[in-house]
């Protein structure tokens, strides 16, 4: 092979990732999704919803999907309480969901806490008022690992899980947010182009995936920009690098 043609197929082979970075992309999504849903976003701490949703929130949205937010927690644990639901509001607006679809909750038994779970029956009963008054069709969370393993996460679905199951002639669905081993959650802007190769032409996906492109992922920085009281050193290379800027696997959670 020439250098010419060498070089040639370097600038097709660049053009190729160039283009699977630029655009928005979802599988399984629209048979799952319609612009009837109200979908609920129950999260624990104020930056959850850009630091692990955002690719979500934002194709939702663009597709005029109806988007709410319940947050179960100020994110007091280093007390900083005061500032951090004020943080989430202006971080939502930015994914484009309203400041009257959104509410921050602050109960004595859903504290942020890295130690310790919360009570599901007290979950369902702050999440069944909400989800009544906003006919919420949809919730979507985090599953039984929550991601980084924080136990406040892994606490939620198994509070909507008791709700819904207490609330059997309501048809709510509830999907949860898949965590993936480390080494893959820390694949960066490699995500969506290992995920778009694999699900457009290796296997046919079996569940919801959101992929963000270049304009979604800038979005989610921007989002994150909001929270300014939580941008230490570490969680700038996690924006750089997790997965969950870029990609949302869900699974469908059968109430029992």
């Amino acid at each position: 092979m020439t250098r010419r043609s060498r070089r040639y197929l370097l600038v097709l082979f660049v053009a190729w990732i160039i283009y699977i970075l630029s655009g928005q992309r979802t599988y399984l999504v629209s048979s799952l999704f319609n612009k009837d849903d109200r979908i609920l976003l129950l999260t624990a701490h104020p930056d959850d919803e850009c630091m692990f949703f955002a690719p979500t929130i934002t194709a939702l949205v663009q597709n005029g999907i109806k988007m709410f937010s319940l947050c179960l927690s100020i994110g007091n644990a280093d007390g900083l309480g005061v500032v951090r639901p004020l943080e989430l509001k202006r971080s939502l607006a930015v994914l484009g969901v309203p400041a009257d679809h959104s509410e921050v909750v602050n109960h004595p038994a859903l504290q942020d806490n890295i130690h310790q779970s919360w009570d599901p029956e007290v979950i369902a009963n702050v999440l069944k008022p909400f989800v009544e008054v906003h006919n919420i069709t949809t919730i979507l969370t985090f599953d039984e690992r929550g991601i980084s393993n924080h136990p406040n996460h892994y606490s939620l679905p198994l509070g909507a899980a008791h709700l819904l199951y207490n609330m059997p002639n309501i048809p709510i669905r509830l999907l949860s947010l898949k965590t993936v081993p480390t080494l893959p959650k820390y694949t960066g802007f490699l995500s969506p182009i290992i995920t778009n190769i694999w699900y457009s032409f290796i296997v046919n996906p079996r569940r919801p995936v959101f992929v963000a492109g270049f304009k979604g992922y800038r979005t989610a920085l921007q989002a994150m920009y909001q929270h300014w009281s939580q941008l230490v050193w570490f969680r700038w290379l996690y924006v750089l690098f997790s997965r969950y800027m870029w990609i949302n696997e869900w699974l469908p959670v059968h109430i029992a």
